[in-house]
């Protein structure tokens, strides 16, 4: 008997603190979408926790093998059957350039078994490890919850592997109910699609199999439960059947699928009247075909988003603070003198624990095609690196810390401490932090090609050697950025000490505020601070403390 090894640091997620909010943003990427023939899909995974990268290597099991399904206080749940063979997983990817991520849309909370067996990470952990194709991932998950249950609220799963991704949408049935209710779909090759916390699927074929795959009830449960009429002379849509539409999942998820679109296709000219929860507002579609195929360069541009340019954008107005943070301290909604409001949900949010961008290439051997690109931390100032999907080591500051505990040595907390010292000068301290950020990935992705040409010609003379340079590559890359951000965090706190600036001599400088700030400072308060002149006196020129 053995026992399941959380795959990555989804199984260290926020699930353990009940304060914590379940968000996450999800980007699929198709082939035909990405510039060189690569499906892509990212995950964001948002919440107060510290990450724990981890890799499981290939096993072989014997007959009558099982695994232990544990809790979050290490109690065993239950067991799992084994398989004979068992995948190599690098954090959400595996061997065979298979990637998942996921969201979650909670949905009809009624629909939750408490009694169930499984929660989604597990099953997504065993998918990993017992899948090579994102269809076959797809009936790994379906029947483990036929057989042993479901446990969580509803879910949406990216699936990606070297040449197809899909979307699959799953929900419980309810208290000791049987399995669980969903769907999964392909997206049409040339186009993308996104989730962020709300349900996405609507009509869906039925007689489809190569592109949309269901469970059989999926609409008869619908009926008996009273969320479908089929008489009422309106197609079913899974989403508005087990998520439906509220004015405050349509600003918090919605808005996260607008402004992913609006940039990858500004041509579609797409209202926000959807995310702003306007009156039969047209609902966006899945997927898009985006205005020029994406680099893996655009992708991460797309998750490190504030909705600069924007009505909405978050680097301005008094909210922002003096020096234009688009961060906002939860609680996401208040209600003062008897009104409720909500600050905008980014898809770039300082609760990010990692993220990830996958890219799974058809045209590269296994151990060369998947690359696991990893970042800790907000997505607007982490810097991902690469993790080859064959590699059998990983860089020991993403595998180690704890949220208790402040500490150098782990890079989730050196990330944190450059972009949470950030806050204090926003509009200075970011683009020093992104010109950083920009030279590392650079560099990164100019030495992609050379370095997988050796692996290559490695693979067919020696392939241990081959994974040898991977691995090599990808721990000294993951370490080298944790070292250079250390080194970013102690320059930043030399440069701007006490508020002041640091000239290129290393002379301190009063920056003061903007202008702007100033004018609401004194609008709020107009006596508060304003100097009494007098005619008989001589204005000083300058106060010291």
């Amino acid at each position: 008997m053995t026992s399941i090894k959380r795959a990555c640091a989804v199984v260290t997620l926020l699930f353990a603190s009940a304060a914590s909010v379940v968000a996450c943003t999800n980007l699929l990427v198709t082939k035909s979408a990405s510039t060189d023939g690569s499906v892509i899909i990212t995950y964001t995974c948002d919440g107060e926790f510290h990450p724990i990268l981890e890799r499981m290597p290939a096993a072989d099991y014997k007959e009558g093998d099982s695994l232990e399904i544990k809790d979050w206080h290490d109690n065993v749940r239950g067991k799992v059957k084994q398989v004979p063979h068992t995948y190599a997983v690098v954090g959400e990817m595996n061997e065979h350039q298979l990637a998942i991520g996921e969201t979650t849309f909670d949905g009809r909370l009624d629909l939750q078994d408490s009694t169930g067996f499984l929660e989604y990470w597990d099953m997504m952990s065993l998918a990993l490890q017992r899948a090579k194709t994102a269809r076959e991932a797809i009936k790994v998950m379906s029947d483990l919850v036929d057989e042993y249950g479901y446990r969580s609220t509803g879910e949406s799963f990216s699936i990606a592997d070297k040449e197809e991704a899909w979307i699959m949408e799953m929900i419980g049935s309810g208290t000791r109910g049987k399995g669980a209710i969903w769907v999964a779909v392909r997206v049409p090759d040339g186009y993308i699609s996104c989730h962020a916390n709300k349900a996405r699927i609507g009509e869906f074929p039925l007689d489809d199999p190569e592109n949309c795959i269901y469970s059989e009830n999926v609409i008869s449960f619908a009926i008996e439960k009273g969320y479908f009429d089929p008489n009422a002379g309106k197609p079913f849509l899974f989403n508005e059947a087990y998520c439906p539409s509220t004015p405050r999942n349509h600003r918090y998820g919605d808005a996260r699928v607008w402004s992913i679109f609006r940039r990858a296709a500004p041509s579609l000219n797409l209202s926000p009247d959807c995310h702003r929860a306007v009156e039969d507002a047209e609902p966006y579609p899945l997927w898009i075909k985006p205005d020029q195929k994406l680099s893996l360069k655009d992708v991460f541009a797309l998750m490190r988003d504030h909705y600069e340019g924007t009505e909405f954008d978050m680097t301005i107005g008094v909210d922002a603070g003096p020096y234009g943070s688009p961060n906002r301290w939860r609680p996401m909604t208040w209600t003062l003198d008897s009104v409720d409001y909500v600050w905008e949900r980014p898809i770039s949010t300082q609760q990010t624990g990692f993220s990830f961008v996958s890219q799974s290439r058809s045209w590269l051997p296994d151990q060369i095609g998947g690359v696991y690109w990893y970042g800790v931390d907000d997505t607007y100032m982490t810097c991902y690196f690469p993790l080859y999907c064959c590699i059998d080591s990983l860089p020991e500051s993403y595998t180690r810390g704890s949220l208790q505990k402040f500490s150098w040595d782990s890079a989730w907390w050196v990330f944190n401490f450059v972009a949470n010292f950030a806050n204090l000068k926003y509009s200075y301290m970011a683009p020093e932090i992104l010109a950083v950020r920009a030279q590392l990935e650079d560099s990164l992705f100019a030495l992609q090609p050379a370095l997988e040409d050796t692996a290559k010609t490695l693979l067919a003379q020696a392939p241990d050697a081959a994974v040898r340079l991977l691995t090599a590559h990808s721990v000294s890359s993951g370490e080298h950025i944790t070292n250079r951000w250390r080194e970013l965090g102690e320059y930043l706190m030399v440069k701007y000490n006490d508020g002041y600036v640091k000239d290129e001599k290393g002379r301190p400088e009063e920056k003061g505020y903007p202008d702007s700030w100033l004018r609401s400072v004194v609008r709020e308060r107009p006596d508060q601070f304003r100097l009494p002149v007098r005619a008989d006196s001589v204005a000083e020129s300058r106060l010291v403390d």
